[in-house]
């Protein structure tokens, strides 16, 4: 079955194919690519290195802050899927892939990879909740459920990875920085009238003092991945990618259902 999975898959692009090429040429598989390679040389140097003992997993559920406190709750979001995390974590066994850090965790790194769109700029119930902050937001969560220190951890950080163009053109430069992630998370902390208050003070603002938050680009990873394996055919795959996720727009109207 696996084999004729991958046959039904190989052909998705060509005149013969029998689903939407999206379902293989996505930043989604882009990214699964990416991390299996880095997974593989972990000697290497750069933002997506592994230490020691991590490991990498692809759709993720991260745990908010923000659950539901009670059936109905008109303020509160759903677990975040990260598209990527590496580090030292469990994944809950089951459906749902839940992660948890370990208790003696070193590296957490977590990973929104995009293709021709932005970030989403909020969810149903919190419309200035944008996808940088949240996924910020469930990372330094994560840390606090494990009791860890983020200064104490080796790596602790948030990338977006895209085309660089998209980059250049400012689609992201806005969102992924320390100040509009703070703002950002205020306004959803205002949203529960003082409850949250103490936990933006004294376990938010700090940890994100230790948190690593910037853009990398698809083309200067390959770059790097180049420089040490000349056979890698992961710019075509990209080229595939960039085919058929052309770039979208980036109004505030993209939001998340979460």
């Amino acid at each position: 079955m696996l084999k004729t999975i991958s046959t039904l898959l190989s052909g998705c692009h060509t005149d013969a194919a029998v689903m939407p090429p999206t379902q293989l040429y996505n930043e989604g598989w882009m990214l699964r690519l990416v991390l299996h390679w880095f997974r593989r040389h972990p000697e290497v140097s750069h933002e997506l290195m592994f230490a020691e003992g991590a490991r990498w997993y692809s759709e993720g559920l991260l745990p908010s802050q923000f659950l539901p406190q009670k059936r109905g709750d008109r303020r509160a979001e759903s677990h975040t899927h990260a598209d990527g995390i590496i580090g030292h974590f469990d994944v809950a066994p089951g459906l749902r892939s839940e992660i948890s850090l370990r208790s003696d965790a070193l590296q957490c790194v977590v990973i929104e990879a995009k293709m021709g769109s932005a970030l989403s700029r909020g969810t149903k119930n919190a419309p200035d909740y944008d996808q940088a902050a949240r996924n910020v937001g469930c990372l330094v969560h994560l840390v606090d459920q494990a009791r860890l220190d983020a200064t104490q951890m080796d790596v602790c950080a948030f990338y977006v990875v895209a085309p660089q163009s998209q980059i250049d053109a400012g689609v992201f430069g806005d969102l992924v920085t320390k100040e509009s992630i703070k703002r950002k998370v205020l306004l959803r902390v205002d949203q529960y009238a003082g409850t949250k208050k103490a936990w933006y003070e004294t376990v938010f603002l700090p940890t994100l003092e230790s948190i690593a938050v910037a853009t990398l680009s698809w083309e200067t990873i390959f770059e790097f991945i180049e420089q040490h394996d000349l056979s890698s055919g992961y710019r075509e795959f990209y080229s595939r990618c960039l085919e058929f996720n052309p770039v979208r727009g980036t109004s505030g109207a993209n939001r998340s259902h979460g």
